[in-house]
C-alpha cells in the first residue's frame, strides 16, 4: 500500500470513528496527492497532450476538473494568470532535467585526503545546529529558515537547484527527501555548504551565524 492510499485509509477512519484528522495530517495528504500527479500524471499530459496542444497559437488555461468516480471535465480560460481563475491554485512543476557532461575514465592519485570538518550553525535566536555530519546541519539549518523561502531564491549547485522536486540522475543519492516533494542537494564541501548558508542568509536579511569546526 502506497502513502497516499495509507493515507486516504486514515482519513477515512478518521470520518468513521469520529477521530481528529489534524491540519498537519492534510497537508501531507495534500503534498502526496501533488507528488502523485506531478510523477505521474505531468508526464502523461507532456507527452500526450501537449504535442496536440502545439496547434494553438494563443496561450490559455485549461483546468481539469477532477470527480472521483465521474468523467473528467476540462474548462478553458483565456486569462493567463492562473490566480484569477482559482485563487487557491498550486502550480505543479517538475524542475527541467540537468543535462551534465560525460567524461571518460581518469587516472586520478590519492593525494592527500581532507580532514572531516563540520558545521556549527547558530540561528538568530540562539538556537545552535550541528551534527556529526556537516550535511545533516546544512540540511537542518535549510528546514529551520524555511524550505520556501530559500527555494524561492533559486540558489544551484552542480547546475542543480539546491532545494528541487526532482531526482538528479548523476547526484540524485546526494539529494534528501525533507516531505511534501522536496529534497535538499547536499552533494557539496563544508566549505561550499558554509558559502550557501552565508548567502542565503544575507539575501533574506537573516543575522545568521555559520561556522566550520
Amino acid at each position: 500500500m502506497s502513502k497516499l492510499s495509507k493515507l486516504y485509509e486514515l482519513r477515512r477512519l478518521s470520518q468513521e470513528f469520529g477521530m481528529e484528522w489534524t491540519e498537519k495530517q492534510e497537508r501531507q495528504l495534500e503534498a502526496e496527492e501533488e507528488h502523485l500527479i506531478k510523477n505521474e500524471v505531468l508526464p502523461v499530459v507532456s507527452k500526450n497532450i501537449e504535442p496536440a496542444l502545439a496547434q494553438v497559437e494563443r496561450e490559455l488555461v485549461l483546468v481539469v476538473d477532477y470527480i472521483p468516480g465521474s468523467p473528467l471535465k476540462v474548462s478553458l480560460s483565456r486569462k493567463r494568470n492562473i490566480a484569477d481563475v482559482l485563487p487557491d491554485a498550486v502550480e505543479i512543476k517538475p524542475d527541467p532535467e540537468v543535462q551534465h557532461k560525460t567524461y571518460g575514465s581518469r587516472n586520478v592519485g590519492k593525494g592527500d585526503i581532507a580532514p572531516k570538518t563540520r558545521l556549527r550553525v547558530i540561528m538568530p535566536n540562539g538556537q545552535v545546529i550541528t551534527h556529526a555530519k556537516a550535511k545533516d546541519t546544512f540540511i537542518e539549518a535549510i528546514l529551520t529558515i524555511g524550505i520556501e523561502r530559500v527555494r524561492s531564491l533559486g540558489l544551484k549547485f552542480c547546475k542543480i537547484p539546491i532545494i528541487s522536486n526532482t531526482r538528479d540522475k548523476k547526484y540524485g543519492r546526494a539529494q534528501h527527501d525533507v516531505g511534501n516533494g522536496w529534497m535538499i542537494l547536499t552533494h557539496s564541501s563544508t566549505a561550499d555548504k558554509k558559502k550557501m548558508l552565508d548567502k542565503i542568509a544575507k539575501v533574506l536579511n537573516i543575522k545568521l551565524r555559520v561556522e566550520i569546526i
